[in-house]
C-alpha cells in the first residue's frame, strides 16, 4: 500500500511539473504581464543588434522590435547582451524570452528555435589589409590557396558558407566576436575575416588599415548567391506568442517607419524589398 501511495504521490508530482511547464511554455504573453517586462538577447553587432553608449538598444532588430512589440501593448523592455553562438541555446533555456540579432533564417537553426517572418535581408563580405595584398576578392581564394585563413564568428553562418565552398576547417580560425576580427585582421592571425557586407563595412572604417575586399563575389551554395534573411527567434514552446507577435510585424512591415528604420542602418531599398520577398517557411525549407 505504501508503495502505491508513494506511486501515486510522485505520478501527481510529475504531473504538476509538466502542468506547469506547459504553462511556462505556452502563456508567455501572461508572463510579461506578470512580470511587468519582456526579456530580449541581442549580440552587440552594429548595424543588426547593439547597445550605444547610453545603454539603449538600437540597431535593426531592435528598433523594429521595439516599434512591434509597442504594438502589443509591451513597453517595458530588458535587454542581455549575449554573444552569437548563446543566443539560441539561451532561448532554449528560456534565459531571454526572444532574440533580436537579426539572425539568418537556415533550416538547422529552425529545428531548434521558431522564428518570425522575415525582418531584413543582406548579402556578404570579407575584411582584409589595407591594399589587399593577397588579392582576396572571395571565398574561391581560400579554395584555390590552401595557406589563406579565414576568421568566422563562432556560431555564425558563415561557417556553412565557408564549408559549402570547400574551405576545409584547417583554413578557419573561429573568433569570439566581430569586435575580435579588426586585430586577427591586423596582426595576420587571419587573412580575412568573413561576415556580412554591413557587419565589415562598419568594421573596417574604424581602422584604415583594413578595408573590405573590393569587388567581392558572393559565396555560391547549391548554385545560388548567397543571401541571408534575418529574423526574430523564440523558445519552441513560445510558438503562440511568435504568432502574436508575426501578426503585428506584418502590419509595422506596411508602414513607411519600418523601411526608414531599415534604411537609417544602411540597408537599401532593394534589401528591403529582399526582406518582403521570402517566407520563413521557405528559408527554413532551405528554398
Amino acid at each position: 500500500m505504501a508503495n502505491r501511495t508513494l506511486k501515486t504521490v510522485t505520478l501527481a508530482l510529475f504531473a504538476v511539473l509538466i502542468g506547469a511547464l506547459a504553462f511556462a511554455q505556452g502563456n508567455l504573453m501572461d508572463q510579461i504581464h506578470q512580470r511587468g517586462y519582456i526579456r530580449i538577447a541581442t549580440a552587440n553587432e552594429i548595424p543588426y543588434g547593439y547597445i550605444d553608449q547610453n545603454g539603449d538598444a538600437k540597431g535593426i532588430a531592435p528598433d523594429v522590435a521595439t516599434a512591434v512589440l509597442k504594438r502589443m501593448g509591451i513597453t517595458d523592455i530588458q535587454w542581455i547582451v549575449t554573444e552569437f553562438g548563446s543566443l539560441i541555446p539561451g532561448l532554449k533555456a528560456n534565459r531571454f524570452d526572444m532574440a533580436a540579432a537579426s539572425q539568418a533564417i537556415l533550416p538547422a537553426r529552425c529545428q531548434q528555435v521558431v522564428y518570425s517572418k522575415p525582418n531584413s535581408s543582406y548579402g556578404e563580405g570579407l575584411m582584409v589589409l589595407a591594399g589587399n595584398p593577397k588579392n582576396i576578392h572571395g571565398y574561391e581564394a581560400f579554395v584555390k590557396d590552401s595557406s589563406l585563413k579565414l576568421g568566422i564568428v563562432s556560431g555564425a553562418d558563415q561557417l556553412d558558407f565557408a564549408h559549402a565552398m570547400g574551405i576545409p576547417d584547417s583554413q578557419i580560425v573561429m573568433i569570439p566576436a566581430n569586435t575580435d576580427a579588426l586585430s586577427a585582421v591586423q596582426t595576420g592571425r587571419i587573412d580575412a575575416y568573413a561576415g556580412t557586407g554591413l557587419t565589415v563595412d562598419r568594421l573596417a572604417k574604424k581602422s584604415d588599415k583594413v578595408e573590405p575586399a573590393d569587388p567581392f563575389t558572393d559565396p555560391v551554395v547549391n548554385g545560388k548567391p548567397v543571401r541571408s534573411w534575418g529574423g526574430f527567434t523564440f523558445n519552441m514552446g513560445n510558438a503562440a506568442f511568435r504568432d502574436a507577435f508575426n501578426k503585428e510585424l506584418a502590419a509595422f512591415q506596411q508602414t513607411p517607419e519600418y523601411r526608414q528604420i531599415l534604411t537609417s542602418y544602411g540597408l537599401s531599398n532593394t534589401d528591403v524589398d529582399q526582406a518582403l520577398a521570402k517566407t520563413t517557411q521557405e528559408l527554413c525549407a532551405g528554398q
